[in-house]
């Protein structure tokens, strides 16, 4: 399921920037990232009851691709920086949030 796309610039190289695209995706399986010519993408796991709020969007080859709602890409956002800063205050909101939509 992807989540978050972002775009990065390299303010380093002053006469050419180079802007990457990093795309972060959820997935029961184990955590991994790898970069390529195309840009960052990072597999983040979780708990299978956490897969939910997303839509599948159509791809070439009839194939589909799940792709988070706003909603549910915001709640894995703050995940993910729960586990990045271990915020206790974060990390209690997060609790709160599935706690109450009884997640």
């Amino acid at each position: 399921m992807f989540n978050i796309w972002k775009i990065h610039t390299n303010p380093l190289k002053l006469k050419q920037f180079i802007t990457f695209i990093h795309i972060i995706s959820i997935t029961t399986l184990k955590t991994t990232s790898f970069v390529n010519d195309f840009g960052e993408y990072s597999y983040k796991n979780v708990k299978e009851n956490l897969l939910f709020g997303y839509d599948l969007k159509p791809m070439a080859d009839n194939r589909t691709i799940q792709f988070a709602i706003p909603e549910k890409a915001l709640l894995d956002l703050l995940m993910n920086y729960c586990v990045k800063f271990q915020s206790k205050a974060l990390d209690h909101r997060v609790k709160l949030l599935l706690k109450t939509y009884d997640l």
